[in-house]
């Protein structure tokens, strides 16, 4: 009778030792494919990102940063526009269902806008202190496009 309790003990050790070890995995894998998309997310990531892929010479470089450099403006640009136009879509869209709320659903949609707005400055603020932002992950010396992961 005293082997239950050991045995039930291990297989608890065991299953939560399993959990966490799944669980850094699991978010290993999420940013190891998640990185090549992070690549666009600023000017500087954008152009930052293709450099490592490709690794011009210097010749190569001096052709390849005007077109870097141009995309990455638009590419900033689309950005801030989709941004800006997001804003102001929901803004219409509040003007519009606001009037058929309750005042309690008023205060849960506040609440939530509270979350949201919460969220966003914690996860600008992480970033801003991310040691790893400008890290790019290295690519396989046979597949520097990245492409042989996708089928």
């Amino acid at each position: 009778m005293k082997t239950k309790p050991k045995l039930i003990i291990g297989v608890i050790v065991t299953l939560i030792i399993g959990f966490i070890l799944g669980m850094l995995t699991s978010a290993q894998i999420r940013h190891h494919r998640l990185a090549p998309v992070s690549v666009y997310f600023s000017e500087e990531r954008f152009k930052d990102g293709f450099y490592h892929a490709i690794q011009p010479d210097d010749q190569q470089k001096v052709k390849i940063d005007i077109i870097l450099n141009k995309f990455a403006k638009l590419n900033s640009r689309l950005q801030n526009n989709f941004r800006n136009e997001l804003d102001a879509n929901m803004k219409s869209f509040r003007k519009e269902i606001d009037s058929y709320l309750t005042p309690q659903q008023l205060d849960r949609l506040k609440e939530m806008d509270e979350r949201r707005i919460k969220m966003i400055r914690q996860h600008r603020k992480d970033f801003e202190n991310d040691s790893t932002k400008f890290h790019h992950p290295p690519f396989p010396p046979d597949d520097s496009a990245g492409l042989s992961n996708h089928k």
